[in-house]
């Protein structure tokens, strides 16, 4: 077994994450000699214990990573593991990447200078207004909007970077073959002709409760910045904040009306010390010695959602 293989088997099997791997491998050396190893030797490595290993050992001999190839490139996609070129270098940088991705569409060298754009589900249309609007200008300035394919401020977070003629990455929570929420199979689709689709998990995985926070793992490891367009106090899409602060990204959110449920996390983000956005070069400003402006594609952020809102002519 090749050090891919063993990639692609390991990530197949439950209860051998990437730190664990990581740890074999420190003992043992490459991923093949960790593959083939004996549960002794497995027992050696911090946080493997004899159960474990006969468990990961005796499903490592199930798994069929030849197969599981062709299950994926039947469904449109390729495997990418961390010792091919194409993995993400953002992603390498956190505690615990992610062994293999599943990918549909393209991952591209410039998806380096990525911004995350994440709120609620249930989230209000000047929520979804200004997700759509910030991405649309994130697009027109050569960055790459990240998100998870959610219904409310991620869906439109995709659907501004697509307007704006952008890339836009589309992190699951299920296998590449398990698109969710269904009603977004088209925006999947789209978002495939301009970036990518892409999950953890192999093939035929359905969500589950943890499968969700391991995907905002993904969605903050593969950017510069987090924008948190709409989140109410305990949304989900904190857990993403959570992560980028470990990893050491930076945090944008945008503030609301304080009797607005919907803004609580937004707002108090901002008081813990998230930059607050109002515009887009609240964001640019961050990053402007990284990518360089777009002057042609700036869009004055204030008029065009009031352009939009019908407020002015």
């Amino acid at each position: 077994m090749t050090d891919r293989e063993a990639l692609i088997a390991f990530n197949m099997v439950e209860g051998i994450g990437p730190v664990r791997v990581r740890e074999l491998q420190a003992v043992l050396g490459s991923l093949s000699e960790v593959a083939a190893a004996s549960v002794e030797d497995w027992t050696r490595a911090k946080g493997v214990g004899r159960v474990l290993a006969e468990k990961v050992r005796t499903r490592l001999r199930e798994v069929d990573v030849i197969e599981e190839e062709k299950r994926a490139g039947k469904v449109g996609a390729r495997i990418v593991t961390q010792v091919d070129e194409e993995y993400p270098e953002a992603l390498k940088s956190i505690h615990d990447p992610p062994l293999a991705l599943y990918v549909k569409g393209t991952l591209d060298a410039a998806d380096r200078h990525a911004i995350a754009v994440v709120g609620s589900r249930r989230c209000t249309h000047y929520g979804t207004q200004v997700a759509d609007r910030l991405s649309f200008q994130l697009a027109k300035q050569g960055y790459t909007v990240v998100s998870g394919l959610a219904r409310g401020i991620d869906a439109a977070a995709h659907q501004g970077a697509l307007k704006g003629g952008g890339r836009t990455l589309a992190v699951l929570g299920t296998g590449i073959d398990q698109i969710y929420p269904a009603e977004h199979a088209g925006l999947a689709e789209e978002i495939m002709d301009q970036g990518a689709v892409l999950t953890e998990f192999p093939v035929g995985f359905r969500p589950t409760r943890q499968s969700f926070p391991q995907r905002n793992r993904v969605v903050a490891g593969l950017v510069q910045g987090i924008l948190v367009a709409e989140a109410a106090r305990g949304s989900g899409a904190l857990m993403t904040v959570d992560f980028a602060n470990e990893f050491g990204r930076q945090v944008f959110a945008i503030p609301g009306r304080i009797d607005n449920p919907s803004a609580g996390g937004c707002n108090e983000l901002i008081q813990n010390g998230a930059k607050l956005v109002t515009d887009i070069d609240d964001i640019l400003e961050e990053f402007e010695y990284l990518i360089p402006p777009k002057p042609d594609g700036r869009v004055d952020f204030l008029q065009s959602f009031l352009k939009l809102d019908g407020r002015v002519a």
